[in-house]
């Protein structure tokens, strides 16, 4: 009675605030955030790129299915981190996709985030309005 176990490789992936969790197996090529549909998580193109990027440069986008918790951020952060962890798990899925990958810069943790705000000013940088006299 012992079913076989679909093997499925894990990535973690972050950007600014946000924490994407994504598991890949062997399938269709389905993409699916938080329960949902990927193309109704992300509405906008660009995010959707953002989001297929490592698939479609390692040419695995119709072999693979992906399983994708993502929490914090924003639509733009969570697409980064997708993306981030998508290209984690791939790299556990076959470690010869690497170059393909490390090419295009995917490998690598976008670090920029919020400044935060220092005391004595309006923001992190902004200054409070001079006056001499």
């Amino acid at each position: 009675m012992a079913a076989s176990k679909i093997q499925e490789y894990l990535g973690t992936g972050r950007r600014k605030t946000a924490v994407a969790r994504v598991r890949i197996a062997t399938g269709s090529g389905k993409i699916t955030v938080n329960g949902r549909k990927f193309e109704t998580y992300f509405p906008l193109e660009i995010q959707r790129g953002v989001v297929t990027q490592p698939l479609t440069v390692t040419g695995t986008a119709d072999k693979l299915d992906v399983r994708v918790n993502v929490q914090g951020g924003g639509p733009n952060g969570q697409a980064g981190a997708v993306r981030h962890g998508i290209s984690r798990a791939l790299l556990e899925f076959d470690v010869n996709l690497r170059p393909a990958l490390k090419a295009e810069g995917l490998l690598t943790r976008d670090s920029r985030a919020k400044e935060r705000k220092k005391y004595g000013q309006p923001g992190a940088r902004k200054r409070f309005q001079f006056s001499k006299r």
